[in-house]
């Protein structure tokens, strides 16, 4: 008996360590990811990237063959961008797809059978962040985010689009949109960061921990699971596989952005979905949903049993929902 209360007494010691260990390099990272002085996005070693592009081509081969495949040179690096197109849809306002952190073009994986039978799609990795898009300047601000995604349909004489973010690339989506109004025929924010309102404290410790190097395994798993909002990370599956392999091999440079004041949502005019997650949400649950509302023509959603990797859990609802919304859009 003495020797089990030894034992659980050891266990309980090695558990707060653990969470000792997990506050430290939390607290490094979250302050490397708020305050680091901007770079440029790079992998740690050829060894890595190798590991991440097998990862990265299994999760791609999941996804409906592309039409074409485009490296699109902007100010800031060069851009990958797949197309989905056919004869029907050549002519459609095309619909630009802006992936999550560490996420890149696989992640709309659940989303595009929904989305291609009435638009040309497109759909890119990252500057900055980890995918196939190489980056070559640093990126200073969100404003810089959208510099290079305008240049990036320019090169693609794409005029006006659909656009919908996640995540990340949700902020830098509405920065498009703030910059480029005009180029917006409508706009998607799912799940939207630090665009609304800051993350809860408790997630970007997870976000943040995600990203270091050296971190055992199934800590980094543990805390991607937190970030997705899902009781256990499957690591077998080819998204989980990809993320896991950017966030321990790529050393991310992104510009934190900020919330937008309210005056910058007020002069969002163009018609605006917005999707928050009921539960874990990072763009800031229903106080997001709350400032959001000062959007001049948006429909503001919760949803109802998901949380931060909400475009796959509500697949369905929104394969459905948005192409409407984007019917209605071009009838107006």
């Amino acid at each position: 008996m003495t020797q089990h209360i030894r034992s659980r007494r050891v266990l309980r010691r090695a558990g707060l360590v653990v969470v000792a260990v997990l506050a430290v390099v939390g607290l490094v990272a979250a302050y490397q990811f708020l305050f680091g002085a901007p770079g440029v996005g790079h992998f740690r070693s050829a060894d890595g990237r190798d590991s991440y592009v097998a990862t990265y081509e299994r999760a791609m081969s999941t996804l409906p063959t592309p039409s074409e495949v485009h490296d699109v040179p902007t100010r800031f690096g060069t851009v990958r961008v797949y197309e989905w197109t056919s004869p029907q849809t050549a002519d459609s306002v095309p619909v630009v797809l802006v992936p999550g952190r560490a996420s890149g073009v696989p992640m709309w994986g659940e989303n595009l059978p929904g989305f291609l039978p009435e638009h040309r799609v497109l759909a890119f990795d990252a500057l900055g962040d980890a995918g196939l898009s190489v980056q070559a300047a640093p990126l200073t601000s969100t404003d810089d985010q959208a510099l290079w995604i305008d240049d990036t349909l320019s090169g693609l004489g794409v005029e006006t689009a659909h656009v919908v973010g996640h995540s990340f690339g949700g902020a830098s989506a509405a920065s498009y949109a703030k910059q480029f109004p005009e180029k917006v025929r409508s706009l998607t924010l799912l799940e939207p960061v630090f665009t609304f309102g800051y993350p809860p404290a408790r997630m970007l410790f997870w976000a943040s921990v995600s990203t270091l190097p050296g971190l055992p395994n199934s800590w980094r798993d543990t805390a991607l699971a937190r970030v997705g909002g899902v009781d256990d990370y499957d690591s077998d599956d080819p998204m989980a596989t990809m993320i896991s392999e950017a966030s321990q091999h790529f050393s991310a440079a992104l510009p934190t952005p900020s919330p937008l004041s309210d005056a910058e949502l007020r002069a969002l005019s163009m018609p605006t979905y917005i999707a928050i997650a009921e539960r874990d949400s990072l763009a800031g649950g229903e106080k997001a949903a709350a400032r959001a509302q000062q959007l001049a023509d948006a429909a503001v959603l919760v949803f109802p049993d998901t949380t931060h990797s909400l475009p796959m859990q509500a697949k369905d609802r929104l394969n459905s929902e948005l192409p409407e919304f984007w019917r209605r859009v071009e009838q107006d």
